[in-house]
């Protein structure tokens, strides 16, 4: 049998899901659902509390619960790296109409806020090995972010490592205010003769780190898909490895794959 927290909860999402309550709205005080329900203000708050950690209610200080505003998604297909491949060679005017996190979303260039970060510094152990090069070799790390104008979090949280001698040709390459680069890593590498043959990606979920739920914004109890992205050239070198964490109540991974006709 339900507890009485759990029949609040219960009707108060129903009324979310049927669009009677619409995003942003605020919800009734606690004393107010208290009086409503014929309960105990603690619980209403174990109800709401429940909410909150689904996900469908933001508490905000001083103001209230508020249904929360859905946020955009961001599907990630398995076609996007060819899609990425075919605009490298494109003049600088197409690949600067449209990036990867547009493809993802369907939003605007104009509706994003990005931002990188640089940095070199020397491959530990597990980078060395990844690479195929000595430990002490030095890389590049690069971190981005992007999120849409109308939302305080990025779509996802990407650590980007470049062997620096292997770009170093391009200078540009490792300015972080040429960011954003029209086209993305694959133009990046093709600018110092490097075409991208193949990529692997290997997804796992987990719990995410305080510091990944608050830069995310998660919602209490949401996990992270976390993919480790390695790209290899025609040669069959290593030339980019990428870790992306990716917020699990705004992503779907989409793969589709075709198979061979008897």
């Amino acid at each position: 049998m339900p507890k009485a927290y759990e029949e609040i909860a219960d009707d108060i999402r129903r009324s979310i899901r049927e669009r009677l309550r619409k995003p942003g709205d605020r919800l009734p005080s606690e004393a107010a659902l208290a009086e409503h329900y014929g309960r105990s203000v603690p619980t209403v708050q174990n109800a709401l509390r429940l909410l909150s950690e689904e996900g469908l209610i933001d508490k905000q200080h001083g103001r209230g619960n508020f249904v929360r505003r859905p946020r955009t998604l961001a599907v990630r297909d398995n076609g996007r790296h060819q899609w990425e491949k075919n605009r490298a060679r494109a003049p600088e005017a197409i690949r600067a109409e449209t990036g990867a996190t547009e493809h993802d979303t369907g939003l605007r260039l104009d509706d994003l806020v990005f931002y990188a970060k640089y940095r070199e510094f020397e491959a530990p152990d597990e980078l060395a090995d990844a690479f195929g090069v000595p430990v002490g070799t030095t890389l590049l790390k690069r971190t981005y972010r992007t999120r849409y104008a109308a939302e305080t979090a990025p779509f996802n949280l990407v650590t980007s490592y470049l062997v620096r001698d292997m770009i170093a040709a391009n200078p540009d390459l490792l300015d972080e205010t040429k960011e954003p680069w029209p086209g993305g890593t694959q133009h990046q590498l093709y600018t110092v003769g490097i075409e991208v043959d193949r990529v692997e990606e290997r997804f796992t979920a987990r719990p995410p780190t305080p510091e990944e739920a608050k830069a995310l914004d998660l919602p209490a109890g949401t996990s992270v898909i976390v993919l480790r992205k390695t790209s290899y050239d025609i040669e069959g070198r290593v030339v980019d490895v990428s870790v992306v964490t990716l917020p699990g109540d705004r992503t779907e991974l989409l793969f589709t794959t075709s198979l061979e006709r008897w």
